[in-house]
């Protein structure tokens, strides 16, 4: 069975940065055929799709509206997929929740198409 649990969220101050950490079970980054991408939602806002990566050969897809900022990662060892973010404005306070599915291997099909969902870690940037 298939499970994401994400864990590094809290509080951060504006220009500060935070690595929020992915967990998966249930499949192993290096052998099997993922994608494995971090949302966020914000109070009030509709969920949006940030960044994702393939489990197998580390393709990535980055929004543009956080390209620059945000960096995923993985680290096969630890069976884990990070989102590393920098110089975080108020506006990126949001819970943010990694996702996986199967991924047929198009850059353009690495985040839609997700299947299975954390339960999310709040990220709350504030002075």
């Amino acid at each position: 069975q298939v499970q994401l649990v994400e864990s590094g969220g809290g509080l951060v101050q504006p220009g500060g940065s935070l690595k929020l950490s992915c967990t998966a079970s249930g499949f192993t980054l290096e052998k099997d055929y993922y994608a494995i991408g971090w949302f966020r939602q914000a109070p009030g806002k509709e969920r949006e799709v940030l960044s994702c990566i393939s489990s197998s050969d580390g393709s990535t897809f980055v929004e543009n509206s956080v390209k620059g900022r945000f960096t995923i990662s993985k680290d096969n060892a630890m069976n884990t997929v990070s989102l590393e973010m920098t110089n975080l404005q108020l506006t990126d306070t949001a819970i943010y929740s990694c996702a996986a599915g199967h991924w047929g291997g198009l850059i353009g099909s690495l985040c839609p198409g997700m299947n299975y969902w954390g339960k999310g870690t709040l990220v709350t940037v504030s002075s």
